[in-house]
């Protein structure tokens, strides 16, 4: 079978390797780089997704745990077990016992990954652990254990093997047409018929189907969410409930530097716009709130973002959820969302899909 695949993100790579796996021709359309989006603009984590567990999301949570093992399995050289404390505080954010309950709930979906279970940390020991943590109505931390990743270089390697089982990919080269009933795809210049075309384009999915008058049942909502780089290196990871919301700010380690993020900030285009300037004054708020320092503007090393695509149901658009959704539509099949960490699961899917 000829396949085309169309977007060299995390989502479109591995599906191009499962399929090319099962024997089929395949031909890989970016129209850039590969790696170049959504896909290396990540948290850097290969994780579960403890806050999910509060919707209820327990089989999103458990695939990605599972899939979290196996990169890391894979790529050990690129990805790594990472230790997470989540402070507790007095009067802010979620109670003692609800974390805790979280926790254990999240180690329970992930036993016999390999990853160790986390405990709790007295006031002492978190403060030895970040040492300019503020300690002033600190009632300690419970700690889980994640992954931390290379999202650029592992999505690379990813493409590397999707190569080896004989992946054409062609960069640089976007696609600005398909038709689901005779399997044609175009590029600038060019025009080729496919017995299937996956359109695994991320945030782009919608514009693509747009341009080729293509109906769905589905559409995205494009979050963006911004990180920056500040001074400073940290050994082990720490969630920071935002005072007066239900969101978290990661802590990471960054090499030499510490990692915040992310926002959530929704726009209408899958191009990212960038990190605002309100979107730096807001993280930088939240880590002063629990840290020493006073870090400004001026201190921040770098910053960048990227557009999540989130699934929303046409028929019902408050719905929206972290998990993917596959469309078969004749000789075209559409992903919609999904998660760096679950990337590989979902090719699974998409080429059981696309075989049948």
């Amino acid at each position: 079978m000829k396949v085309a695949v169309v977007g060299g993100g995390i989502n479109g790579v591995m599906s191009a390797w499962a399929l090319a796996r099962r024997g089929c021709s395949v031909d890989l359309f970016e129209r850039g780089e590969l790696m170049a989006a959504t896909s290396s603009a990540s948290s850097k984590m290969l994780h579960g997704g403890l806050r999910y567990l509060e919707h209820g999301h327990f089989g999103l949570v458990r695939e990605a745990l599972r899939e979290r093992a196996w990169w890391i399995g894979q790529a050990s050289h690129l990805a790594r077990p990472l230790e997470i404390l989540v402070p507790v505080y007095r009067e802010i954010g979620r109670p003692a016992w609800q974390l805790g309950l979280g926790i254990r709930l999240y180690e329970l979906l992930a036993a016999g990954s390999g990853f160790p279970n986390g405990r709790w940390h007295t006031p002492e020991e978190v403060a030895k652990a970040f040492s300019n943590i503020r300690t002033e109505g600190l009632k300690g931390a419970y700690s889980y254990w994640d992954g931390q990743m290379d999202d650029g270089a592992l999505g690379r390697w990813a493409a590397a093997r999707a190569r080896e089982a004989g992946v054409a990919i062609h960069e640089g080269a976007e696609v600005t047409r398909i038709d689901a009933a005779a399997g044609i795809l175009e590029t600038c210049g060019a025009r080729a018929t496919y017995d299937r075309i996956v359109n695994a384009a991320g945030p782009w999915v919608d514009h693509l189907l747009a341009a080729s008058a293509q109906a769905s049942t589905y559409r995205l909502d494009l979050v963006r969410g911004s990180h920056l780089f500040i001074p400073g290196r940290i050994a082990r990871g720490c969630v920071l409930q935002v005072p007066g919301e239900q969101r978290i700010l990661f802590v990471l380690p960054n090499g030499e530097h510490t990692l915040l993020g992310t926002t959530e900030v929704r726009q209408m285009h899958p191009d990212s716009e960038g990190v605002a300037p309100t979107e730096v004054v807001y993280l930088l708020g939240v880590y002063n709130r629990y840290f020493f320092g006073d870090v400004g503007t001026a201190d921040v090393l770098g910053t960048f973002s990227g557009v999540r695509p989130i699934v929303a149901s046409r028929r019902n658009t408050s719905a929206a959820s972290r998990e993917s959704v596959i469309e078969r539509q004749g000789r075209l099949i559409n992903i919609f969302g999904g998660k760096w960490t679950t990337a590989r699961a979902l090719a699974e899917k998409v080429a059981v899909a696309t075989l049948n």
